[in-house]
């Protein structure tokens, strides 16, 4: 993508949509003998993520998990909608769209699997970490510099803010 052209449909973000095993995290889960599944995540996603809720940026999550550990690192961040348990991502972004009136235009998605490929589609600029499946780099505006994991949800999400002149400034 022209980089005059990606710029434009930075500063055009006003919301986040986000998938998490292999976007926050590393895809790697940890099988404990009571049958829970452990994940790690970034704290630079994670302060990343709660300075553009405070910045007023609307955010989202789509998983297909069914963590509570998840839910609560998400709601402990700030964010208020959480769709789990999601078999199809593309009906739940689009019922989100809806009730809260976001032009699909206005969403950076940042997946990294087949589950999000429908999704991704529809919104304004798709991103991935570059550890993403062959078929999700096909359809992604941007490829992170960054794994899954590794801090690539800072990566986008400082992108958007310092565009919009919303980063902080020293």
């Amino acid at each position: 993508m022209e980089k005059q052209h990606f710029l434009k449909k930075l500063s055009n973000i006003s919301t986040f949509v986000f998938d998490v095993d292999g976007v926050f995290t590393n895809n790697q889960l940890l099988a404990t003998e009571t049958g829970d599944l452990q994940r790690t995540f970034n704290a630079k996603d994670g302060f990343a993520l709660k300075t553009a809720i405070e910045k007023g940026y609307t955010v989202c999550i789509i998983t297909g998990g069914t963590s509570k550990a998840v839910h609560k690192r998400f709601e402990v961040l700030g964010v208020k909608h959480n769709y789990f348990r999601v078999s199809h991502k593309l009906s739940v972004l689009n019922e989100f769209l809806s009730t809260e009136n976001i032009s699909p235009e206005k969403v950076l998605y940042i997946g990294d699997d087949i589950p999000d490929y429908e999704a991704m589609l529809t919104c304004g600029l798709k991103c991935c970490p570059n550890d993403a499946v062959p078929e999700i780099q096909s359809i992604a505006d941007y490829i992170c510099a960054q794994k899954g994991g590794d801090a690539c949800v800072r990566e986008v999400i400082e992108m958007v803010l310092k565009v919009q002149d919303n980063w902080f400034k020293f």
